[in-house]
């Protein structure tokens, strides 16, 4: 595998989740493959779990790891060509990245959409500018319309907790108050819908997702209906994908909030999210609280499906 970016780079699903099981049980099986092997991992945005658990991979593999905030401490990067640069960034992208790539041998990214435009975000022209120019290996730890190292770590999640062959999982929107990208949904779409689980995706008018996205899971926009007996309730916000409302929030309608009455019409569902989450917004303390909360394995998994992503290109150097 040479780069990771979706679903696909990923290869059979049933192959890929038996690697991360082996790597969940062998964590350090592997460090030969990382000697000597440098990780650059490049933040544009925030970061908590992405940030410690890849580098906590890389270092399983016993890679160096670098990393590179560039809004703190680095010059500010233009990233549009045919810019005068006279403004406040100093340097371009476009000799920022073979700079990058001359100092590691992967590297992974994290860019989110900017909501300004939306032709952009959706050719992810971040991301494929390090695809194109680093000449390295890239991964992505979040970009404009996927955030795979995440949905890989939920499928991992529902394959260790899922009582019947095929689960009923539902990905419900939620209520925030900030505008919030659509990755973290399309992503966990495109993985179930590769998954082999019944996948029901419900959310209020207005919020459709890309259809490509979307694919063959069934659209409910009456949240109680779509949770009836639901294994897995995956609750996320994400601000409106149509035009002409792309990147706004245009309800925060409180009675999708994930409560105790809402998971009690589930067949006794494990509730999760990729975290950070708003309290109260998102999911009651109740729910999230409950013995049926899988937030904290589910973020534990992201080590191993970093780990078993980095892995696979190792193995391709």
């Amino acid at each position: 595998m040479r780069n990771f970016t979706n679903v696909n780079d990923i290869g059979p699903l049933d192959q890929a989740l038996a690697k991360a099981r082996y790597v969940k049980e062998n964590p350090f099986a592997d460090q030969a493959l990382g000697k000597n092997k440098t990780l650059l991992m490049v933040f544009f945005n925030s970061s908590l779990r992405t940030r410690l658990s890849t580098q906590k991979a890389g270092l399983n593999l016993g890679m160096n790891v670098i990393v590179l905030d560039i809004n703190q401490g680095a010059w500010k990067l233009e990233t549009e060509r045919g810019v005068i640069m006279d403004g406040d960034k100093s340097e371009h992208i476009l000799e920022a990245i073979p700079v990058m790539g001359s100092y590691c041998d992967v590297i992974g990214v994290r860019s989110f959409a900017r909501f300004e435009n939306k032709q952009d975000d959706y050719n992810e022209v971040i991301l494929n500018q390090f695809i194109q120019y680093s000449g390295r290996p890239v991964f992505s730890m979040e970009a404009a319309t996927r955030h795979p190292l995440q949905s890989f770590a939920d499928l991992i999640t529902i394959e260790e907790h899922k009582k019947s062959a095929r689960p009923k999982v539902v990905m419900t929107w939620a209520p925030h108050p900030r505008a919030l990208p659509q990755a973290v949904p399309n992503s966990f779409a495109e993985w179930m819908n590769a998954a082999d689980c019944e996948f029901v995706i419900t959310h209020p008018k207005g919020y459709e997702l890309d259809p490509g996205f979307v694919g063959g899971a069934r659209v409910e926009y009456d949240q109680d209906k779509a949770l009836e007996g639901a294994d897995f309730v995956y609750a996320k916000n994400w601000a409106a994908y149509t035009d002409p409302n792309y990147g706004k929030v245009i309800n925060t309608d409180r009675s999708w909030t994930v409560t105790t009455e809402k998971m009690a019409l589930t067949n006794n569902a494990f509730f999760m999210h990729c975290l950070p989450v708003r309290r109260n917004m998102i999911v009651s303390d109740d729910v999230i609280e409950s013995p049926q909360s899988l937030v904290i394995p589910e973020a534990a998994n992201r080590v191993v499906s970093a780990q078993t992503v980095l892995k696979e290109i190792l193995l391709s150097l």
